[in-house]
């Protein structure tokens, strides 16, 4: 047989073989291992992203990185290129359940929220946030933070003169802000508090982070249930009241847990990590401590810029076949784009690799971009500004407590990056006499 003949025999005799048989679908909740190949985005050398994400970039703003699962990986790095792609609206879907597999799930299962949903349901349920996110009635949660971070520098105090800043004002501000704001009883806060540390480890793979999502979506949609019979004074009880009827538990408890993902974790990577470069850069401290609000904003910008905590956006699909500068994308392929990478785009960015006020005018996407774009981030922005200038007036001589860079716990593999652990000194020891 011709050559030609022979391929179309072979392809039809495949077609045969695999007739009646359907492609198995994937089931991303159960992959226990990221290949590792795919994971130096996730990787970082203290605040600094490791040298092959820039490496990358440098070769190809847009690659292929691989398949997991069958579906193609492709990773966007450069500036230009990430914000092409965050806001595209008609390449790309955010819904992800096609990547559940077939197996029957319980409502907190499901994949929902802004982050994974793409138009009307996206629409929808972000026109019920934004409202409670507008500068006016952020401006009431003023004296709310105001009073929250005294309470924790009060309490670091008493705990010096060496402390665990992570824990005594990384966490804890952030946790009691999320849980006034949504409205959560002081009786559970505890609990909620455990569920939210491993959502964004990917270390035991995708599996370990969907099993956390799943329990705090399973608190969150009973907090919800509670609150339909006595609604409480914050967001959940306020929109219960407001539009209550017109969505049930389960979309509430996602928007919640939306809400919770975005402003726990995140927040308490900024201010552990913006306090760690901090205290490397006396001159951004001293203008914190000085409460100039053009330079405080311009100190926590860049912070936003340089550490960008949240690694990757959330997952776009390729809807169709296309091409994404110069990279054929098939239809079904994983987009992932690099905020860390884009933010240290040296086409765009002064002096990328360094925390540099001369930076601070230059877009980042610590926030993500587009219509997902982070809802909450004028509510990050205040409580970076009012915890750090308060950190730096209250301890205008905060140091490192220790010169073992192995004693601050960094993060491997998260998606949200950060440290565990940061002993830090109060004051000046006393000079001995």
């Amino acid at each position: 047989m011709t050559r030609p003949l022979t391929e179309r025999v072979r392809k039809l005799a495949l077609q045969f073989a695999m007739r009646g048989k359907e492609s198995p679908i994937p089931d991303i909740t159960t992959l226990r291992k990221i290949p590792e190949h795919l994971t130096f985005p996730l990787l970082r050398n203290g605040v600094d992203p490791v040298p092959m994400l820039a490496e990358s970039r440098e070769q190809a703003p847009v690659t292929k990185l691989g398949a997991v699962l069958g579906l193609d990986i492709v990773l966007v790095t450069g500036h230009a290129e990430s914000k092409h792609v965050l806001a595209d609206k008609t390449a790309y879907s955010n819904d992800m359940r096609h990547l559940l597999g077939t197996r029957k799930r319980t409502d907190a299962e499901g994949i929902g929220g802004l982050g994974m949903t793409d138009a009307p349901d996206h629409t929808k349920l972000r026109g019920l946030l934004t409202p409670e996110f507008t500068m006016r009635r952020l401006g009431r949660l003023t004296e709310m933070i105001d009073r929250i971070v005294t309470d924790a520098l009060d309490d670091m105090e008493a705990h010096g003169p060496e402390v665990d800043l992570v824990q005594h004002f990384g966490f804890e501000i952030p946790f009691r802000v999320i849980c006034e704001l949504l409205g959560m009883p002081e009786d559970v806060r505890e609990e909620f508090h455990k569920l939210g540390m491993a959502r964004f480890d990917l270390s035991e793979g995708s599996a370990g982070s969907f099993g956390a999502a799943t329990e705090t979506r399973t608190f969150l949609i009973e907090q919800v249930r509670q609150q339909r019979a006595n609604p409480g004074e914050g967001m959940i009880g306020e929109i219960i009241r407001n539009k209550g009827s017109e969505y049930d538990d389960v979309e509430l408890g996602g928007l919640a847990d939306g809400v919770f993902l975005g402003g726990y974790e995140t927040s308490a990577s900024m201010l552990s990590m913006g306090a760690y470069v901090l205290m490397q850069n006396p001159e951004a401290y001293e203008i914190l401590r000085s409460g100039d609000r053009a330079g405080v904003d311009k100190v926590v910008e860049e912070l936003l810029r340089y550490l960008c905590p949240v690694q990757l956006a959330f997952p776009r699909f390729a809807r169709e076949d296309h091409d994404l500068f110069g990279l054929p994308v098939k239809k079904g392929a994983v987009v992932l784009v690099s905020l860390t990478g884009a933010n240290r785009d040296p086409a765009v960015v002064p002096k990328p690799e360094q925390f540099d006020l001369r930076n601070a005018d230059t877009m980042h996407f610590a926030f993500g971009h587009g219509m997902h774009r982070c809802v909450g981030a004028e509510l990050a922005r205040m409580e970076l500004r009012a915890a750090l200038t308060g950190l730096a007036r209250r301890f205008p001589d905060l140091s490192m407590a220790t010169a073992d860079p192995g004693d601050l716990g960094w993060r491997d593999l998260s998606v949200v990056y950060s440290l565990d652990r940061l002993p830090v000194r109060l004051a000046k020891e006393p000079v001995p006499v």
